[in-house]
């Protein structure tokens, strides 16, 4: 595959999942958590379940955007010897058919190198989603992950005004990544009451699918967010599972794919 086209790959799913009618379930995963083998493992099992798009995590030792089971699932790694170059290799040695997303801090990207992004497009990687570099922040850094063969994937915020939000779709592409509620990653009780009305603003300003993540716990909650959003992010909850089993969270994973298939 041409590192050229990498980023198509999320568009063209996220264009047959409409097409369809279906939403996307979208996985997140810290590389090399619980260690390296059982990380492939688990890459290939949440494929084999159903996930549309896989967010791979690239660990870092001050993830100040992540919760206690994110935080805790980066340092393992990290203390396992998971580096860029490694995560890299997780990813290509798992040979996914789906999708694959960088979910990233910036400094590890910049410290792999300025061919950093080509060797993520080359190792099976479609799409990047930097969690601490906002639209206006960087230009030049902005600029250089836009021109790269990877999908840039951009975050809004509950806070986020339309118009805001209308610049940051504008520089990104792939789908928009709304955080359901301010603070850290984890589980959550239950959704926000604001979020039906931020997702609409969003749709609102933009062409883009829809995913939204942060606190998304179980299959009743992705269900209700798949009756709103293009697409339905879980993290931390499949992180948890994921420390206790592989097959736990690939179980957990189903059983989310089965309530966003239902919603």
């Amino acid at each position: 595959m041409s590192v050229t086209i990498s980023s198509d790959a999320i568009a063209a799913r996220f264009a047959a999942l409409k097409s369809s009618g279906r939403k996307a379930f979208v996985p997140y995963v810290t590389a090399g958590h619980p260690d390296r083998a059982r990380s492939v493992a688990l890459l290939q099992g949440l494929a084999g379940v159903g996930a549309d798009v896989i967010e791979v995590g690239v660990p870092f030792s001050d993830p100040l955007a992540d919760g206690p089971v994110i935080q805790a699932s980066s340092q393992a790694a990290l203390a396992q010897g998971m580096t860029y170059a490694r995560v890299l290799e997780v990813i290509a040695e798992a040979r996914l058919a789906v999708p694959v997303v960088l979910f990233s801090y910036l400094n590890p990207i910049l410290a792999a190198g300025p061919d950093a992004l080509e060797r993520a497009a080359q190792a099976g990687v479609h799409g990047v989603l930097v969690t601490d570099l906002p639209v206006g922040a960087d230009a030049e850094r902005e600029r250089w992950f836009g021109e790269s063969p990877l999908a840039f994937i951009r975050l809004v915020a509950p806070t986020t005004p339309a118009e805001r939000m209308r610049q940051i779709a504008m520089h990104g592409s792939g789908f928009v990544y709304v955080i359901s509620r301010l603070g850290v990653t984890g589980m959550r009780a239950d959704l926000p009451p604001e979020l039906p009305a931020t997702v609409a603003r969003l749709r609102s300003v933009t062409s883009l699918p829809i995913c939204v993540g942060f606190g998304v716990t179980g299959p009743e909650q992705a269900a209700t967010v798949a009756r709103l959003a293009d697409g339905v992010v879980v993290g931390s909850a499949i992180v948890e599972a994921a420390g206790r089993s592989v097959d736990a969270a690939v179980a957990f994973a189903a059983s989310l794919r089965a309530a966003i298939d239902s919603a």
